[in-house]
């Protein structure tokens, strides 16, 4: 597909490949995959601010590694788990599972380790506990304007 001026159109999908294939300076620090479990469709993950987190977990009907200190909690969730969705503020996405400096200085410490060998939290669960949480209607369900 090409656009009005003959170069090749860019799809959505190809422009969110490149944003996340942009180089960030220093060595990135990624929560881990514990030892022993898989991560076959990649991780990605959701963080929240830590008031959150307890009012999360029984909203869930399976949770997958969380990684927690006293300002964050992180759930590791499928790679692409934002595709399509605007998670609402004030959590965060974090591509790669990558952790910006000014989130921990420390990598956060694993508080919870599902049985089994995949790490995931699913993610539609979570999207809709967390908007639920801070009152945010899912996207889905929001009008469309023109």
């Amino acid at each position: 597909m090409t656009g009005t001026s003959g170069v090749p159109a860019l799809s959505l999908d190809s422009l969110v490949r490149l944003q996340r294939r942009r180089q960030t300076p220093g060595v990135p620090r990624r929560l881990p995959v514990p030892d022993g479990m898989t991560a076959p469709m990649g991780c990605d993950a959701v963080a929240v601010p830590a008031r959150f987190g307890p009012l999360v977990i029984p909203r869930l009907p399976r949770v997958g590694c969380v990684y927690a200190d006293d300002a964050h909690w992180w759930w590791l969730v499928p790679s692409d788990s934002d595709y399509a969705l605007e998670w609402p503020a004030p959590a965060r996405y974090a591509a790669g599972a990558v952790l910006a400096d000014a989130d921990a200085p420390n990598l956060p410490g694993l508080i919870h380790r599902p049985d089994g060998t995949l790490p995931y939290t699913p993610p539609i669960p979570l999207y809709l506990a967390l908007c639920r949480l801070t009152g945010t209607t899912p996207t889905w369900s929001r009008p469309v304007t023109a």
